[in-house]
């Protein structure tokens, strides 16, 4: 079937209230709930179900048996109006799921350009910023936040409310238990720091000059032997007007962290 140049199988369900844009491919048994919006260019392939508030973004593709705004795996749900929102250009891989948030309003957002690999999991109140890499099997527990251009290696798992800098690197395999800094370079089971992205940095056009600025902070942080408070302090004297540096700070906050920081 063809409308407005769009392509909908004939064995896939698509719910009359589904709002669907301009040259949408919707593939072999399909199905498609009633509160799914989506937008001009996305193509969902065989076997992909997409339910609940769900919106995806123009130009992203599911491939099949992803499974994107079932109900969330958290005891405490209740039926109500919660929310997956993913940005365009995003790659959802085969057997991908994706859950909506817990509570009425609440969601689960990924961003632009992402890709997330097969049988990765994005559990319930997840924010997964732009350009981000989850490699295959990966899981986020509920509430884990990732920023930009993070890379996640495959068959890693991060505990619940963790969150993960932009810029990182996470080795594969590895158990994340604690917040990762921007464009730190972690890996291992516990998780633990073992220096800055400088490979991803370099390939993202970050000068000599700003990656040893990453460096020598990294070094405050997490080798000289003083309080993250203090640390924070030397940055923000030496560093306040470096931009790269500006993450560092805005993730560290006032020094006080609910999961502690990956050393």
């Amino acid at each position: 079937m063809s409308k407005n140049g769009s392509i909908h199988h004939p064995t896939a369900i698509i719910d009359p209230g589904a709002k669907i844009d301009a040259d949408v491919y919707i593939g072999p048994y399909a199905i498609i709930g009633p509160n799914v919006k989506l937008h001009k260019g996305v193509r969902v392939e065989s076997h992909a179900v997409i339910d609940g508030y769900t919106s995806i973004g123009a130009e992203s593709i599911i491939f099949p048996h992803a499974t994107i705004g079932s109900v969330p795996q958290d005891l405490r749900y209740r039926p109500c109006e919660s929310y997956v929102q993913i940005g365009e250009r995003t790659t959802v891989r085969e057997s991908v799921t994706i859950n909506p948030g817990s509570f009425e309003g609440e969601k689960t957002a990924i961003g632009n350009d992402c890709l997330l690999m097969a049988f990765s999991h994005v559990a319930h109140n997840c924010v997964v910023k732009n350009n981000v890499i989850l490699a295959n099997s990966v899981a986020l527990a509920g509430y884990v936040s990732i920023e930009d251009y993070a890379i996640i290696g495959g068959l890693s798992g991060i505990h619940q409310f963790v969150r993960i800098g932009s810029h990182v690197m996470v080795g594969g395999m590895t158990l994340i238990l604690q917040d990762v800094v921007p464009y730190g370079l972690v890996g291992g089971n516990p998780s633990s720091m073992s220096g800055i992205n400088i490979v991803g940095l370099k390939r993202r056009g970050f000068s000599d000059s700003q990656i040893s600025a990453i460096k020598e902070v990294h070094k405050w942080i997490f080798r000289e032997k003083i309080t993250v408070v203090a640390a924070i302090k030397k940055i923000e004297k030496k560093y306040q007007d470096e931009k790269c540096i500006q993450p560092i700070l805005d993730f560290l906050g006032d020094g006080h962290f609910e999961r502690g920081l990956t050393r």
